[in-house]
């Protein structure tokens, strides 16, 4: 089996001004391939640098796959390195520079000269058109070693991975992987260890835990010589573990819970309302970053001041005055008004104390109540995060609150 290595080039990726997200994409891409992924390294814009990595790179794998480095500027230089260690001359590419002048053109702006820079490509090389930008990727081989040049921009380089990489990497692999994530909320990652402990023993498919902030998920990969095939092998293990695991599996799949809700509320034609406290409207944030949501998705309140609590959503005065706003019955009357303002069908509140401090009422950080109502009932949870994080504590308020929707939407 091919082996792979990643090398992503940018100066702004060592100095932290930029994720590196291509990495992660890349590295499950290619196991997806079948193609193992021995090495990731990071480099900044230097040619030796670049060069000695490379060196080291040639030696150990058989694919190399750059990203970054492909703009017109001085500073991207990947392409012109990586041509000179293997000895490839670079010569204009006259329909790379007619799509880079139409590009322009059609953006009704004028093209510097320096942006033929990016036409410029080795003569015998496999070119990968970018159809979301000006620089076209590519790939070229030289005694056994392959190296693939992706744009550095995302939204550049995952439709050139999919449309050109994929085609040309297929050749390194007879075996394709399958993976599927099952997400779940409401249990921590070593209890959930325990209740499939005896699945990990498995060797195809396997099966591995994963944990983020306040949710823990379960790959299972499998592989096998069709898609088909490994779809099989997976099949009877993720029901398995579904069985087990039935109260916390929230969907298979999902990128994150939202996802999760924002679908079922679609399938259900049914909308949502928040009123939101110590989130300071991220609640809203998280579901409306998921394409599609205007159509589940209305009025959000943010009540940070207990004014607007009693003002706009109807909490008592004399509850506030009496229980402070972080207590069941504000939280219960900021769903109940949300819900009465927006018209929706369900709705969900949240206060709390988010931190690091906690308020003058000396309540401990990361003390939340969290309330849904329907047009008939609501249900109120009161959570302890335990931490003084307040990034943690708003992130895990906003999942509880969704897991509440999603629990609400299983049984009714």
């Amino acid at each position: 089996m091919a082996t792979c290595e990643i090398i992503s080039v940018g100066t702004e990726i060592l100095l932290g001004d930029i994720l590196n997200t291509d990495a992660q994409f890349l590295s499950q891409e290619l196991a997806k391939l079948g193609l193992s992924v021995l090495h990731q390294s990071t480099v900044g814009d230097n040619a030796k640098r670049l060069t000695d990595l490379l060196t080291e790179a040639s030696e150990r794998s058989d694919i190399i796959i750059l990203s970054g480095g492909l703009g017109p500027t001085p500073d991207d230089i990947t392409k012109e390195v990586c041509c000179s260690f293997f000895r490839k001359e670079l010569i204009l590419h006259k329909p790379s520079a007619e799509k880079i002048e139409n590009y322009f053109k059609s953006k009704n702006r004028e093209m510097t000269e320096n942006n033929l820079k990016q036409a410029m490509l080795p003569v015998d090389c496999v070119i990968f058109e970018n159809n979301n930008g000006t620089a076209p990727g590519l790939a070229m081989e030289k005694d056994g070693t392959h190296i693939l040049i992706l744009p550095g921009p995302p939204r550049e380089l995952k439709p050139m991975f999919f449309e050109c990489a994929v085609p040309y990497l297929r050749q390194f692999s007879d075996k394709i992987i399958i993976s599927h994530n099952i997400r779940t909320f409401g249990i921590g990652e070593s209890n959930m260890a325990t209740l499939v402990n005896d699945l990990f023993d498995s060797s195809n498919p396997t099966v591995a835990p994963y944990a983020k902030d306040g949710e823990a998920l379960l790959r299972v990969t499998a592989m096998a010589d069709s898609e088909a095939e490994a779809e099989k092998l997976c099949e009877p293990m993720l029901a398995e573990i579904n069985s087990r695991l039935t109260d916390y599996v929230y969907g298979i799949d999902y990128t994150c819970i939202e996802e999760a809700v924002v679908e079922k509320l679609k399938n259900r034609k049914m909308k949502l309302a928040t009123a939101e406290s110590c989130t300071g409207g991220y609640i809203s944030k998280r579901i409306t970053d998921i394409s599609g949501s205007s159509e589940i998705f209305d009025c959000g309140v943010v009540s940070y001041a207990n004014e607007i609590k009693h003002r706009v959503l109807g909490v008592s005065e004399a509850d506030l005055n009496e229980f402070g706003a972080v207590s069941e019955p504000v939280a219960r009357q900021m769903a109940q008004g949300v819900l009465r303002l927006s018209g929706a069908d369900i709705a969900v509140a949240v206060t709390g104390i988010a931190g690091p401090n906690s308020d003058s009422t000396n309540k401990p950080v990361g003390l939340v109540f969290v309330a849904l109502a329907d047009k008939s009932s609501v249900w109120v949870e009161e959570i302890h995060t335990g931490r003084k994080d307040r990034d943690y504590n708003r992130y895990v308020t906003g999942s509880t609150a969704f897991n509440m929707i999603l629990k609400y939407l299983r049984n009714n």
